[in-house]
């Protein structure tokens, strides 16, 4: 299978977070599958860190070039195609972030892995949470 980790289902399983459900955890270990990552998700996390609600050490960048090494991903590139498919999806919401990543699964042909309900609710979006 060839998942997409939504920016919190990145974070949860490198901080080890219970949140992360077993079946979640489960499919990001397991190496028959194919785990993609948007550069949203980086953004997203140097936000997260920039704002205080995360901690990066020993620096956000040494973390990040870190937990890229230690869950194998493929880059989901951003393209044009995905800057348009991200205003004419039919997203319950206006976060462009997440509209970035549901625009990429869509794109890529990936399930996404999130627990984001306005993401699931996204007709055109395949999920897993």
């Amino acid at each position: 299978m060839k998942l997409l980790l939504d920016t919190h289902i990145w974070l949860w399983y490198l901080f080890d977070n219970p949140k992360l459900s077993q079946h979640l955890a489960i499919a990001i270990a397991n190496p028959e599958n194919e785990l993609w990552l948007s550069p949203i998700t980086i953004w997203e996390t140097l936000l997260l860190a920039k704002k205080g609600k995360i901690t990066l050490s020993p620096n956000p960048r040494d973390w990040i070039d870190n937990a890229l090494q230690i869950i194998e991903t493929r880059e989901a590139p951003l393209n044009h195609a995905i800057a348009i498919l991200s205003r004419q999806i039919d997203c319950p919401h206006e976060d462009p972030a997440d509209r970035f990543i549901a625009a990429t699964a869509i794109y890529y042909n990936l399930h996404l892995a999130t627990v984001d309900q306005n993401l699931i609710d996204t007709p055109s979006l395949i999920t897993m949470s």
